[in-house]
């Protein structure tokens, strides 16, 4: 019996997918959506085994996201009660008889089906391979196998449009058995056929062919009533469309979704051209490449093609889409596309990916820390669970330094920083941690701001272990970052070298007249800071996420401020004080030299945590390679830290939940890989978003975020306008950049009176 088959129904078959590579979720049946909020970050990583016992325990339904996170998977939905299946198979079975008996089908809860497979190639995203138009008297919607269609006008007539063949591809998902009202009638979900590009091709010109409505064309808009926009060059050009046209390209349907067909091809689609995004899935589609996305309208062609296709570049060139490379080059130089020309034919790297918020079972720590911050949440005016939490954790990361070490010879020193806004809390997580210090008698060891490296060296050659716990940490950064003399450099520069030397010795600086300057042995520098989250990244530079002081951060987000409470005065629980002079009066090792030179006990882990310590730090090798290989300095800085940091934190569980006989076991290393990887991600997402090279850089990335906080990632020029506060010019300037780099594209949205021009997130 395999361990899957002791589990409830669902969670087992759950494990059967996610062990067979498919990127499995909960789902809520009645809506076909997932049971998570904030489900689009597994459209790039498979979750874990952990994560799905917590969701399969009351979920519903099954569903499964497409495209390259599941191994290419690529589904073709027959809706309408499967009107059009039957015909499918008649033209998949005269083409590809073979093909039939190796796809994956299943019933629907409606009555339709779904096909799937897997692909040799990345597949493309969402395709409507066949629709239906129904007249409808009055505009009246017409209701079908439960589901509404609403019309929409075409000249005198109403015309509802419904899909009957459509395709779920990359980013896509779909419900699927055992989700109830959901059947497998032939195959296995966890044993997916894998296709050729030739296969696939094959499947999807089957669907075409039974198309039924294609949407009238609208003629280009004459380049003199197009305004002056920045991203619209292409309609003071011409209409690109006409050059694919004259050599042999035809507009298969219309509208905002089109479909081409290459030239010698006699029916199906070789290519789809949405949003000013021209994508290729055709083998036979050259010069363009199968299962490309190519900027807006940009046809990447070479001229050593030669025929129609180098012509039709040629003609796209002297429309002023680039300028033809230097005689015997056989390059198009596409630098007038937007995107850059060939320097960027590769498609641009992903976005990071954002795992969102920490999950509260992430904040709770066994013993100690727990009780420390159960202690701060219940006398805060506001309690901020996050900041309780990294207040606690300081604390403890403090009291057990010098004392304790891993196997691996690693401390307990930590750099947390809590990010949370203006009176939400941040300050009263400092005040339990200063009164704890001073019952414990250790209150000379507590420090307050950086005033310069020498004054941190100086603090730690008299009590080689500190708390320090500061606000606005970046104002600090900022210093750095525009201090035009070295006073604040040197802090960098100290906190760097402390924090890789709580194992070692640092020597102190040498001082004029003395001829010996002694060193720190063993410091443990801990520090516990706050800030405001968008003034904390915006102080970061390029250069502090390479030299490793944000790699070394623990960065956490509060989130909304929480409700607040009546104040009253609770002393602090005799538990938490009596722990807390244990660690104060614990000395390690033996002899007189015990405050100068401790030896740290030695807290053992068990095998089965040992292993799951490999297994974390493999997994930051495999991505610290990845991002080496992409050339990603910032990610090969944080991603180099993560094993460090993931032992730290064990370490810390370890000592919390026992202080008298502490053992790393498997719930330690579990949560403390967990923590880590999750917020390795989510400080690369944050950074990628704020941290900019130069002012102009700063600008684009904030115009960035005003839209990827907006309601569909998009809104209206005019209003993106108001919020950047900037003259008109220096907007079109960073609209203009953000276009041509691809990172936002032009839109139309719909208002009560007119369509604004406006842009949105790809």
């Amino acid at each position: 019996m395999t361990p899957a088959d002791t589990l409830s129904p669902m969670l087992a078959t759950a494990t059967r997918y996610l062990g067979a590579g498919l990127c499995v979720l909960p789902a809520i049946v009645p809506e076909k959506r997932p049971a998570l909020p904030r489900w689009k970050q597994y459209q790039r990583r498979l979750p874990t085994a952990d994560e799905l016992g917590r969701w399969f325990r009351n979920a519903d339904g099954v569903c499964l996201i497409a495209g390259a996170v599941s191994g290419h998977l690529e589904m073709i939905d027959f809706d309408v009660g499967a009107d059009r299946y039957e015909a499918w198979v008649a033209l998949v079975q005269r083409r590809a008889p073979e093909l039939l008996a190796q796809l994956v089908v299943e019933r629907t809860q409606s009555g339709g089906r779904h096909v799937v497979y897997r692909c040799t190639v990345p597949v493309n995203g969402n395709l409507k391979l066949a629709q239906r138009a129904i007249e409808t008297p009055d505009g009246q919607p017409v209701i079908i196998h439960g589901k509404q269609y609403r019309p929409r006008r075409h000249g005198d007539r109403w015309l509802a449009v419904v899909t009957l063949i459509e395709t779920r591809g990359e980013g896509g998902l779909f419900l699927c058995a055992p989700s109830p009202g959901y059947e497998l009638i032939q195959g296995d979900l966890a044993a997916l056929p894998v296709l050729t590009e030739e296969q696939r091709i094959t499947l999807l010109d089957a669907a075409w062919e039974l198309n039924e409505w294609a949407e009238p064309v609208e003629p280009p808009t004459p380049p003199g009533n197009i305004s002056d926009r920045p991203g619209d060059e292409f309609n003071r050009r011409g209409d690109p469309r006409d050059v694919l046209r004259r050599h042999g390209w035809t507009l298969v349907r219309g509208g905002d979704n089109e479909y081409w067909r290459r030239p010698g091809k006699a029916d199906g689609c070789s290519a789809t051209l949405k949003d000013g995004v021209f994508y290729v899935f055709s083998s036979n589609a050259a010069p363009f490449e199968p299962n490309r996305a190519y900027a807006p309208f940009a046809v990447y062609a070479l001229l050593d093609h030669g025929g129609d296709f180098a012509a039709a570049a040629l003609a796209l060139s002297a429309q002023g889409y680039g300028s033809v490379g230097m005689a015997g080059t056989g390059d198009v130089d596409l630098s007038a596309f937007g995107s850059g020309g060939p320097a960027e034919r590769d498609p641009p790297a992903p976005p990071v990916p954002d795992p969102g918020p920490l999950p509260d079972d992430l904040l709770r720590v066994p013993g100690f820390v727990g009780e420390v911050m159960d202690y701060c949440l219940a006398t805060a005016p506001y309690p901020n669970p996050v900041m309780a939490f990294c207040g606690a954790l300081a604390l403890q990361a403090f009291l057990a330094g010098r004392r304790v070490r891993d196997a691996g010879d690693n401390r307990t020193n930590i750099y947390l920083l809590g990010l949370a806004h203006s009176a939400a809390g941040k300050d009263w997580p400092r005040k339990v941690n200063t009164r704890i210090v001073h019952e414990a008698g250790l209150a000379e060891c507590l420090g307050d701001r950086f005033a310069s490296g020498e004054g941190v060296q100086d603090a730690l050659f008299l009590n080689p272990c500190m708390l320090f716990q500061t606000d606005e940490i970046d104002g600090m950064l900022q210093s750095i970052n525009k201090a035009k003399d070295a006073r604040h450099e040197n802090v960098m520069g100290t906190l760097l070298t402390m924090y890789s030397a709580s194992n070692s010795v640092f020597p102190m600086r040498r001082k004029a007249g003395k001829a010996a300057p002694g060193v720190i042995d063993q410091p443990n520098l801990v520090i516990f800071g706050t800030a405001i989250p968008n003034h904390y990244y915006e102080a970061l530079s390029e250069r502090m996420l390479t030299n490793g002081f944000f790699a070394r951060m623990v960065i956490l987000e509060s989130g909304p401020r929480c409700k607040g409470q009546e104040p009253r005065i609770v002393e602090v629980p005799e538990r938490v004080i009596d722990t807390a002079r244990w660690w104060a009066e614990f000395r390690p090792g033996r002899g007189n030299l015990q405050d100068w030179h401790p030896v740290p006990q030695i807290v053992a882990a068990t095998d089965e945590a040992q292993a799951l310590l490999v297994a974390t730090r493999e997994e930051a090798e495999a991505e610290y390679a990845s991002a080496e290989s992409a050339g990603d300095p910032v990610g090969t800085t944080v991603w180099g830290r993560v094993s460090e940091q993931t032992r730290k934190l064990a370490l810390l569980h370890a000592v919390s939940a026992d202080h008298r006989a502490p053992r790393i076991d498997a719930a330690a290393v579990r949560w403390a890989s967990r923590f880590v990887l999750h917020q390795t991600r989510r400080m690369l997402y944050m950074a990628s978003g704020h941290v900019a090279e130069n002012p102009f850089h700063a600008e684009c990335l904030r115009l960035v975020r005003k839209l990827r906080e907006s309601p569909d990632r998009q809104m209206a020029r005019n209003k993106l306008m108001r919020l950047m506060h900037c003259k008109a010019a220096d907007f079109d300037q960073i609209v203009g950049t953000l276009l041509q780099q691809g990172d936002i594209v032009p839109v139309d949205i719909p208002t009560k009176t007119k369509t604004a021009q406006g842009y949105r997130l790809p």
